[in-house]
Order: structure tokens, then sequence, then C-alpha cells
């Protein structure tokens, strides 16, 4: 029998569930109405606190899914993204642009990483 663990579960999602050494991550975001920047580091620190919960962390990453609510803000979310991602251990990823929950937000991201 496998196991699944889910992390953090409510009545609508999960924020990370776990299964065959693999952590999925919700969408995570950043604080309403804060910039690209702030709402992008808001959310790695969030990834980075998930995947510690899970076993796992950001040199771990298998792939990466970005949400912008628009694509001219590619570049200030890309800024923080550079900075922050294991250079050694890049993950795959994707960028497209999406009406996101609220207007507030700016940024969702979403990873799946090894355990």
């Amino acid at each position: 029998m496998t196991s699944i663990t889910r992390i953090d579960p409510g009545n609508r999602m999960s924020q990370a569930v776990i299964h065959n050494n693999t952590v999925w991550l919700a969408g995570q975001v950043g604080v309403p109405g804060e910039s690209v920047a702030a709402q992008t580091a808001t959310i790695l620190k969030n990834i980075e606190t998930l995947l510690e919960r899970a076993g796992s962390d950001k040199t771990k990453i298998l792939q990466a899914t970005i949400w912008l609510a628009s694509m001219d803000d590619f570049q200030e979310m890309n800024e923080v993204w550079d900075a922050w991602v294991d250079r050694e251990n890049p993950p795959t990823r994707a960028c497209g642009e999406s009406k996101l929950a609220t207007p507030d937000y700016t940024v969702e991201i979403i990873v799946v990483a090894a355990v």
C-alpha cells in the first residue's frame, strides 16, 4: 500500500501532498496588493517552508509553473526568482499570463519536487 501525506489539508485543498517521494505544492501567492517583487519573495519563502516540512528543499524542485497577472511583470518576477533559484539545480519552468483569484494577486507559483 502506498502512503499519501497531506500538509495543511483544508476543506478545498492541501498546501502540499507527498506521494512516492514526490511533493506537489498548491499554488502559492503573496500578500495581496504588494508589488510583484514582494509577492514573489513571499511566495518563494512559503515554498521553502513547505518543502522543508515535506522533507525536501529548493535543490530538489523538479518543475515550477509561474502565473503572472501580466507578462509585463516578467522581468520584475525574474529578478527575485534568479536571486533565489539554486543555479546548480534549476528546475524545468513555465511562465504564463493568467487572471488570478483576485486582482490584488500578481503572481502565483506551483512547484513539484523530489523528497
